[in-house]
């Protein structure tokens, strides 16, 4: 029986402002580094323990996994980054303050934007400092395939695009792998692997620092999916 563990990274500082984060590469926070050292404790006490790990191309992903890779004394494993698994792109919302922009949309607008399975926010102009297609991590990568804007639905058909490439493969070898990914991400891959329908995944919350855990059988079918708390 082969184990999939999903861990949201821990806070960042732009949650901790209030922002609109997603591709924008800030760190984790004091907070978040101890959500990440306490989600490898939660896996250790459980006797979890992994042949291989992923995290996104973003600073605050990856170094959650090398703290739960820390607490389980794992560094020595693959720790494989895929820009896949990134956080969802919120276009020309990047950067600003949640709560100004609730007051200057309005509830509705602002909650189709942000909670919505396949309305995107408005683009961010290619101009943008904070556009990918100006950050080196990504000069490898088709400047078509990087986002100015995604719904959740986007964000979700790249990650399981990445997830049956890299992941599905090792999980049917039997081997337990661990991503250390974004709220959004999870959320999309959460929907697909859970069969969450489009309206109640705007009600389905990943806590940051939790891991959920999925178990498979040879096939892939899932048996079992439970948080660590």
């Amino acid at each position: 029986m082969a184990k999939l563990v999903l861990v949201r990274h821990g806070k960042s500082v732009w949650n901790l402002e209030n922002r609109f984060t997603g591709w924008v590469d800030v760190d984790l926070s004091e907070k978040g580094i101890e959500e990440a050292k306490e989600a490898g404790r939660r896996l250790k006490k459980a006797g979890l323990k992994f042949e291989i790990a992923f995290s996104s191309m973003l600073k605050r992903a990856i170094k959650t996994g090398f703290y739960i890779l820390d607490e389980l004394d794992q560094l020595y494993i693959d720790h494989l980054k895929d820009w896949r698994f990134n956080e969802r792109h919120y276009g020309a919302l990047t950067g600003m303050n949640k709560d100004e922009v609730k007051a200057e949309l309005g509830e509705e607008k602002f909650l189709l934007y942000r909670r919505s399975y396949d309305v995107p926010p408005p683009s961010l102009s290619q101009e943008s400092e904070w556009h990918p297609i100006h950050d080196e991590k990504y000069r490898n990568i088709d400047p078509s395939l990087l986002p100015s804007t995604e719904s959740l639905k986007d964000n979700q058909r790249r990650a399981m695009q990445a997830f049956h490439e890299k992941v599905a493969p090792l999980l049917v070898e039997g081997k337990d792998v661990l991503i250390t990914a974004h709220g959004n991400t999870i959320r999309g891959m959460a929907k697909e692997l859970d069969g969450i329908s489009d309206a109640e995944i705007s009600k389905f919350e990943i806590q940051t620092g939790i891991p959920r855990v999925y178990e498979f059988d040879e096939n892939l079918h899932i048996l079992n999916v439970y948080n660590v708390e």
